[in-house]
């Protein structure tokens, strides 16, 4: 079956870094667009970033763009969100998911979800 494993969360300082992995299996991954959502508590689930099947597109949510940068290796079925100068607000559980096809923003649209990891981000 699918399976998609978030890891790379962790407790960090404002203004510090973290690299969340996704690892990807079950799927034929290259057809599959990745996206990274989060979720804080009391909050509703939001898109963060996606990537192309490809690789070779990405989109960003505004309040990220310039300091997250989503990746991805086929050869080894992985997905990366590189995330820089972290803000207390970018606390949450952030998942990895996984979509048939074109890349969306929407989350309803990915079929295949990761158990989270958390990401914390102290003032």
């Amino acid at each position: 079956q699918v399976q998609l494993v978030e890891s790379g969360g962790g407790l960090v300082q404002a203004g510090g870094s973290l690299r969340l992995s996704c690892a990807a299996s079950g799927l034929t991954f290259i057809n599959y667009a990745m996206g990274w959502f989060r979720q804080a508590p009391g909050k509703e689930r939001e898109f963060v970033a996606t990537v192309s099947d490809s690789g070779g597109s990405t989109l960003y949510a505004v309040f990220v763009k310039g300091r997250f940068t989503c990746s991805r290796d086929n050869a080894k079925n992985m997905v990366y969100l590189q995330m820089n100068s972290l803000k207390p607000e970018d606390t949450a559980v952030y998942y990895c998911a996984g979509k048939y096809g074109w890349k969306t923003v929407d989350a309803d649209r990915y079929a295949y979800w990761g158990q989270g990891t958390q990401v914390t981000v102290s003032s």
